[in-house]
């Protein structure tokens, strides 16, 4: 339940676990075994999702930007292959 200024109260337990109230988790979509970055701030302590992919560098990937011979593909075929490309992972389990 919130109190009077909207936040939420919760407690540390004596292993260090905070738990985050339903409504939070409801409205981030955060389900069970999410993985969060906690960061120190000025303010306080911050939660938010942790990156799904790690950080790329552009030099990592400047070799798929244009190969020559090659004819770009088209916004309609870039789609095609991402919906693929989820729906294989989809089916793998890894989503």
């Amino acid at each position: 339940m919130p109190a009077d200024d909207g936040a939420f109260k919760t407690r540390l337990s004596t292993k260090g676990q905070v738990v985050l109230p339903k409504e939070i988790r409801r409205r981030r979509g955060w389900a069970p075994g999410a993985e969060l970055v906690i960061e120190e701030t000025p303010r306080g302590v911050m939660l938010r999702p942790a990156h799904v992919f790690p950080k790329t560098r552009i030099e990592d990937v400047a070799g798929m930007l244009h190969q020559p011979g090659m004819k770009p593909a088209t916004l309609g075929e870039m789609d095609e292959a991402i919906t693929a490309a989820v729906l294989e992972r989809h089916a793998r389990g890894r989503h």
